[in-house]
Order: C-alpha cells, then structure tokens, then sequence
C-alpha cells in the first residue's frame, strides 16, 4: 500500500516525481545490485544517496561524511544480505510526504527476503532533498519492526501545546 500525502495541488508534481525515483529507480537498482543479478559494484548508491549522509538506528548514530565511508556503509549491509541469502524486499507500507518542491520524507517497511522467507523487517524513513543533480538521501533512519503498517510504528500525533505564544490578557484564541 502506498500512501501519499500533498495537501498543495502544486506539489502533486513534486510527489510523482519523487515516488518515481524512489521506488521505480532507487529501490528497483538497490535491489538488483543486492541481489547480484545486476553486475555493479556499490558505488552506484552515490546516484542516491547523499554524502554527507546521516545514518541512524538502534546501535549507530553517525554521519558519514566521506564518499567512500557511504559507500562502504551500503557494501556491508549488501554483504550481510547475500549471506543470508537475499533474493528481494517486499514492501507492506509507504508514504510519502512533499515538505516543498525540493524536501520530502519517505516512509517505508522493507521485508527483505531469501526467497518466501523473511530475512528482516524493518521500518525506514529516509529524508530526501533535490539539487542540481536530482534527488538524494540525506538521512536514513531506521527499525526492526514485525509491524504491517506505518501507522503501528510512527503514529501522527497531533498535540495541543499550551504556550502558544499568545501574550496573557490577549483576546486572541490559539489555534
């Protein structure tokens, strides 16, 4: 299921353009290159993902802020995958949501799998920013999760905050 949110007519563009290189271009290539059916080394993923690059789950918060660093990251994760016998990811949920033109935020949960068997779950939500060469990744953070659904996760919460910076006395009702 996918879930797209742009309350501004004007950013529906926006949202089909990124939810295209993300999930028709990006994933697509990830995949194949995890998977070894596609014959090409891990530098590829600089197409993708930016550097510096903010990474952070369980167990690491680091920036990597050298290409090579970025590049190693995705090589690691890749060479766990193929021992276990990776084969593809499956993808119970996603949103995306447009911030601006060039700012959006992708959600996802990625079962990745060595054939009918799950190898891991995880929730991923990454940043994505667009420059003068196109969409990149900024910052992945991540999950493991046995959840189906973004929601069960990372709920939407919407708080009403008491200071709200309407001065005592005013007359003027916070929203």
């Amino acid at each position: 299921m996918l879930t797209v949110t742009a309350n501004d007519s004007g950013l529906e563009d926006t949202l089909g353009e990124v939810t295209r290189w993300f999930f028709d271009d990006y994933f697509s290539r990830w995949t194949s290159v995890a998977n070894g059916t596609r014959q090409e080394g891990p530098e590829f993923i600089l197409d993708y993902w930016g550097c510096p690059l903010h990474v952070s789950f369980p167990g690491m918060n680091r920036w990597l802020t050298e290409p090579h660093d970025v590049v190693g990251f995705l090589a690691d994760m890749q060479a766990q995958l193929r021992e276990a016998g990776y084969t593809h990811t499956a993808i119970p949920d996603s949103r995306v949501t447009v911030f601006h033109p060039g700012g959006t935020a992708i959600e996802v949960i990625w079962s990745r799998c060595a054939g009918q068997a799950e190898i891991e779950r995880l929730a991923v939500h990454f940043q994505a920013v667009k420059s003068r060469d196109g969409w990149r990744v900024i910052s992945i953070q991540h999950t493991g999760t046995s959840a189906e659904s973004l929601d069960e996760i990372w709920p939407i919460h919407r708080g009403k905050h008491r200071d709200s910076g309407v001065p005592e006395g005013s007359t003027l009702e916070p929203r």
